[in-house]
């Protein structure tokens, strides 16, 4: 890499071999390493890393101390897949990336969408367009995450799960994927996410078990433990969470014109 002028940057370090379009600021400190792309009208604030390859839309805003496209670790111990061919990490136009974020090579995230400071967008995660992701969320490996979502600060999203699209989640949510909270290999046969289909609701401080679908446009209550199924259209509260009600016709999706 060679140091290179661009906007105020002539202290960042940008590689000869990276394209970066018209309009486009580049903040103090930064490092932008080889085969980066970086769109028209871009904001890349002090002391962002884009690491190789990856590929940034037009009208992209990413704060400070960000990091994009950041190889996965592997402990000695770990249970997960060496990803050594994963493809770059992908923003697309219209973003807004926080400060101190960290989007992981293998992550592909659709346009206008907000990842706020703090959060963590894993390899091998989709991010639909027009979706929120709140401050300090840590989305894991090999989840999709629909248009149009919310997840809000501090939510967690376990390793191979499916938001679908609309989806609602509350701060503190926690899901899980291990049933066997990983003392015996019988777990390794057993991995899997949680799903919440189109339009699910889940309230503040709720915990989804492993495997566990929320159904379309179900509702978990705040604080509730999921250790079933959620039929369409149920309200769930309590622990361990069970029946409470209907979704009232006018608070479902279907009503709210939004599609």
């Amino acid at each position: 890499m060679e140091r290179a002028d661009v906007s105020s940057g002539s202290t960042s370090v940008i590689s000869s071999r990276a394209t970066i379009g018209e309009s486009t600021a580049i903040g103090e400190f930064c490092v932008i390493e080889d085969d980066v792309v970086i769109g028209s009208d871009c904001q890349i604030a002090h002391h962002v890393v884009i690491h190789q390859g990856s590929r940034i839309g037009h009208r992209v805003r990413v704060d400070s101390q960000t990091v994009i496209g950041k190889l996965p670790m592997r402990a000695k111990r770990s249970v997960l897949k060496a990803t050594d061919d994963l493809p770059p990490a992908e923003i697309g136009d219209d973003c807004l990336v926080g400060a101190q974020a960290v989007i992981y090579r293998g992550a592909k995230l659709g346009p206008h969408i907000l990842v706020a400071d703090l959060a963590t967008v894993r390899e091998k995660v989709s991010v639909g367009e027009y979706t929120i992701v709140g401050r300090n969320v840590a989305i894991e490996n090999e989840v999709t995450i629909g248009r149009k979502c919310k997840l809000e600060t501090n939510c967690y999203i376990t390793a191979y799960s499916e938001i679908e699209d609309f989806c609602f989640i509350a701060p503190m949510v926690t899901t899980s994927n291990d049933n066997y909270v990983g003392r015996t290999d019988e777990r390794l046969k057993h991995f899997k996410g949680v799903t919440v289909r189109k339009g699910g609701r889940i309230g503040a401080g709720a915990t989804i078990l492993p495997g566990i679908t929320v159904g379309t446009d179900a509702l978990v209550g705040a604080g509730g433990v999921v250790t079933h199924d959620v039929p369409p259209h149920t309200i769930v509260v309590g622990v361990p969470a069970r029946w409470f009600g209907v979704v009232p016709k006018e608070q479902r999706l279907e009503e709210q014109g939004w599609e």
